[in-house]
């Protein structure tokens, strides 16, 4: 099924096909990065993303020169651990699906594991501080977040620093449990982020994730849902900014493999600035044993300047007639004429009208970050946003 489009402004979906070249149900995933070929730009993997700026972590040249320092403040009733590679717990989540993912997990020096035990509910948020290795510096990370049958949590990665990093984080959310995710991509001006989440949720789990995109050169996140039992629920929310120059990429997958589960993915992004380039692809799959199933999925972009590019892609795949319920949207546009002037109107000025406007765009997600100095931080870094464009 291709994507449903409406809006003002049609969004681009660039050249080639708009919808992948195989089913998601056979893409290619491994462990070992020799097993993926160098991506070259023609692929629909890549076909968005500018290799050039990747700082060579997509082709193997880009050794660890750097380590990044990861900082844990943890709930008390949460257990942390540094790990070496080759501990069983890890890799149960997801297998990596690009040769960055790959790359990364073969080099990661040693893996940063967060649990929540069984049975227990976190009195506080989880915070995990990633800072980079700095200016011209590459490093590989792993970190894996695990919720035991019928904990409950939050966690809040917070990104920021300078330097080239790639990652893997996964999320284990075990039966019952219930587990929020909130991830903050706040780097300096130069650096360049290539994150793959791999969340598996048990029977009956709970897992809230939201990415949130403000900083860095070129930021790349793809998160993936799978489901290992029944009435799995999962929300996928992100909200990005980007800047002159910049180019923000989310890429998400969330595989219906189980009966009776559900998923709903609300992204929301906003351009100002010569050469600000977003990308937004959705994809969606619900197999043949995935009965019962309610998804849906949808992207907003709004332009606030000229100059600036949003790509928006959602696709939806279904292999069964079983289902609750399904859909799709994007609509990619600029201020909305009759907002202003109802703002207007009103004696509201125009400059403070858009700036409601914007605010109101992003509220919707911001008002479900349930950590408020994260939230508050996130309302200030949007604000500082605007006063930069003059909205």
């Amino acid at each position: 099924m291709t994507a449903i489009v409406e809006g003002v402004t049609p969004h681009s979906h660039g050249a080639g096909a708009v919808v992948p070249d195989a089913s998601r149900a056979e893409w290619f995933s491994s462990f070992d990065v020799n097993a993926f070929e160098v991506p070259t730009g023609r692929e629909e993997l890549w076909r968005f993303t500018p290799l050039k700026r990747l700082r060579n972590l997509h082709d193997g040249s880009a050794p660890a020169n750097g380590t990044t320092t990861v900082e844990v403040s943890a709930a008390p009733e949460v257990n942390v651990e540094t790990i070496e590679r080759g501990d069983t717990r890890l890799g149960v989540a997801g297998v990596p699906a690009d040769r960055v993912a790959a790359q990364a997990w073969c080099s990661y020096p040693s893996a940063t594991l967060v649990t929540f035990p069984k049975d227990t509910k976190a009195t506080t948020a989880t915070i995990v501080t990633v800072t980079g290795a700095g200016a011209d510096k590459t490093a590989y990370g792993h970190i894996q977040l695990r919720a035991e049958a019928f904990a409950e949590g939050i966690v809040v990665l917070d990104y920021r620093g300078s330097g080239a990093y790639a990652e893997n984080v996964e999320i284990v959310v075990g039966d019952g449990a219930k587990l929020t995710v909130v991830s903050v991509q706040d780097w300096a001006d130069d650096a360049v982020h290539v994150a793959s989440h791999h969340a598996k949720l048990g029977r009956d789990a709970v897992l809230r994730h939201t990415a949130v995109t403000l900083g860095g050169d070129l930021v790349r996140l793809s998160p993936t849902v799978t489901y290992d039992g029944p009435g799995g629920d999962a929300e996928m929310l992100g909200v990005y900014f980007a800047d002159a120059g910049q180019h923000l990429e989310h890429r998400l997958f969330v595989d219906h493999s189980a009966s009776h589960c559900r998923s709903n993915v609300v992204y929301k992004g906003a351009l100002q600035g010569e050469g600000a380039h977003t990308v937004w692809i959705g994809d969606v799959l619900i197999r043949a044993s995935a009965e019962a199933t309610n998804t849906y999925e949808l992207n907003r972009n709004l332009l606030l300047t000229d100059g600036a590019r949003a790509d928006s892609v959602p696709n939806l795949e279904i292999e069964t007639g079983e289902i609750e319920g399904a859909g799709h949207a994007s609509a990619t546009g600029r201020f909305d004429d009759e907002q202003l002037f109802y703002l207007q109107a009103r004696g509201i000025p125009v400059e403070q009208a858009r700036r409601l406007v914007v605010r109101g765009f992003f509220s919707e997600i911001l008002a479900k970050i349930t950590v408020p100095e994260v939230r508050e931080r996130l309302e200030a870094a949007i604000e500082a946003e605007l006063e930069a464009v003059g909205a």
